[in-house]
C-alpha cells in the first residue's frame, strides 16, 4: 500500500500524534518513515534583535536549525522505539510549505501524514495553515491528524 511515508514535524502535540499515527501506518505496511523538520529564515527585524540577546547572541539562523534538529532527532527516536524498521530524520531550511511538497516529490513519497495545527503564533512556525497549503500544492495523499 504505502511504500514510504513522510511526517512533517515541529514539536507540537499535533505534529507528534501525527508521528505516532504514521509509526502505526509504518508497522502495518512495512513503509520506510522519513521525518522533515523544516525552519523558516528569520526576518530582518529578528536579526536586529539577536544583537541585543546577551543570553544567547548566536544568529537566529543557528539557533532555529538547532532547534530543528533537536526536534527532527527526538521524533525519529520516537519512531524507532515505536518498532518503526527504516526511519530518517532531515531538517531543511525555507518556505515550510513549499519544503514539504518538494521533499515529498523529490523522494517518492507515498503519504504525507501531518498535524493540522502546529507550535503557535509567527505563521505557525511549522504546520498550522501549513496543512492546508501542502494539500493544496501537492500531488499524492495526505493524511491530517
Amino acid at each position: 500500500m504505502f511504500s514510504h511515508i513522510l511526517v512533517p514535524v515541529d514539536g507540537s502535540d499535533n505534529s507528534l500524534a501525527a508521528l505516532d499515527k504514521a509509526v502505526a501506518l509504518s508497522q502495518l505496511t512495512g513503509a520506510v518513515l522519513s521525518i522533515l523538520t523544516v525552519y523558516r529564515h528569520h526576518s530582518l527585524l529578528e536579526a536586529s534583535l539577536s544583537m541585543v540577546r546577551k543570553s544567547d547572541p548566536r544568529p537566529f539562523d543557528d539557533v532555529m536549525r538547532e532547534h530543528a534538529t533537536e526536534v527532527a532527532e527526538l521524533a525519529k527516536a520516537r519512531a524507532v522505539a515505536g518498532g518503526v524498521g527504516e526511519v530518517h530524520a532531515y531538517v531543511r531550511n525555507g518556505a515550510v510549505a513549499r519544503g514539504i511538497v518538494n521533499f515529498a516529490r523529490d523522494r517518492a513519497v507515498d503519504l504525507i501524514v501531518m498535524g493540522g495545527r502546529g507550535a503557535g503564533s509567527a505563521e505557525n512556525y511549522m504546520l498550522g495553515s501549513i496543512s492546508h497549503k501542502v494539500t493544496s500544492l501537492t500531488q499524492g495523499p495526505v493524511m491530517v491528524v
